[in-house]
């Protein structure tokens, strides 16, 4: 059913709504410049670039549910390890994890939408999800800035990955098989 999935994935993007945005001040914590910041995303985006055919083609044939599941617990794993990091070097490796990932869950995501809406009504539920997730979205980033000011960046990462790991709960309530082949 579509609501597991709008569940799942506006928790997802509240979970790294609150980190997203902060990301850049866990950076200059690191030592790293906006140089580095550029080179740290360009590093996300073309590791998700690279992986997003394979997943999209594994996805037909497992489901999506797996992709969607894997990158949302690999990331809260992930989120854990940022307030450990000590070095630009280390980020870079992040970075490429969490580009695969979220290949996972770009790809994976769209086509599990595709597939639990059809019809005339199909725009219609598709901009219905989009409404929510992105709310989810912005009503994150409004708190992670509230939260910056009274807590540490360490902690928005904690937050993000607790958010990140109740949203697989839900991603595990996603019945797909009368979706894919």
């Amino acid at each position: 059913m579509l609501k597991w999935i709008v569940i799942s994935q506006s928790l997802l993007l509240f979970g790294t709504g609150l980190v997203f945005p902060f990301y850049i001040i866990f950076l200059s914590e690191v030592g790293g410049n906006f140089s580095e910041f550029g080179i740290a995303y360009g590093i996300f985006t073309i590791s998700s670039a690279l992986v997003h055919h394979w997943v999209g083609r594994r996805s037909d044939k497992v489901g999506r549910k797996s992709f969607l599941l894997i990158n949302t617990w690999g990331s809260a794993l992930i989120y854990l390890t940022f307030p450990i990091i000590t070095s630009i070097g280390q980020v870079y490796i992040i970075q490429v994890l969490l580009g695969i990932l979220g290949a996972m869950q770009k790809t994976s995501e769209k086509a599990i939408v595709a597939d639990f809406t059809d019809g005339e009504s199909r725009g219609k539920k598709i901009g219905s999800y989009h409404f929510w997730v992105s709310l989810f979205s912005g009503f994150a980033v409004i708190v992670g800035g509230f939260l910056i000011d009274l807590l540490t960046v360490d902690i928005i990462f904690y937050f993000g990955s607790i958010i990140l790991f109740v949203s697989g709960w839900f991603i595990l309530f996603i019945n797909e098989s009368r979706d894919v082949n």
